[in-house]
């Protein structure tokens, strides 16, 4: 996925926040409040495991964009800009190969 597919998303998703329009789905999500976010946030990741686990590949592809869709509805609604979490990949992306050292556990004492 291009950033730029996010971040037209999350503008979009910004705008309903600043100029709410009737009938959007966004628009319900932002009146209903954090709480409802949280619970479609919550039901996408369970139906992204679902999927998964059924390896249906279409029905993952649908839900995972399901999922973002709400992570950046509920971002927009925290205040986070999509900057951001780019910034925290693009650091994360530069640990690439340093790997931790394991540890080892005897699960028999």
């Amino acid at each position: 996925m291009k950033n730029e597919t996010l971040e037209a998303l999350y503008a979009v998703v910004a705008s309903r926040k600043e100029k709410p329009e009737e009938g959007s789905y966004t628009c319900y999500l932002f009146d209903k409040g954090l709480d409802k976010i949280l619970k479609k946030v919550g039901e996408e990741c369970a139906e992204t495991i679902i999927a998964a686990k059924n390896g249906d590949n279409a029905e993952l592809k649908n839900e995972i964009c399901d999922l973002l869709y709400h992570l950046i509805v509920m971002m927009n609604e925290r205040g986070l800009p999509l900057g951001d979490v780019m910034d925290e990949l693009d650091a994360r992306s530069n640990k690439i190969g340093n790997l931790k050292q394991m540890k080892t556990v005897d699960k028999n004492t």
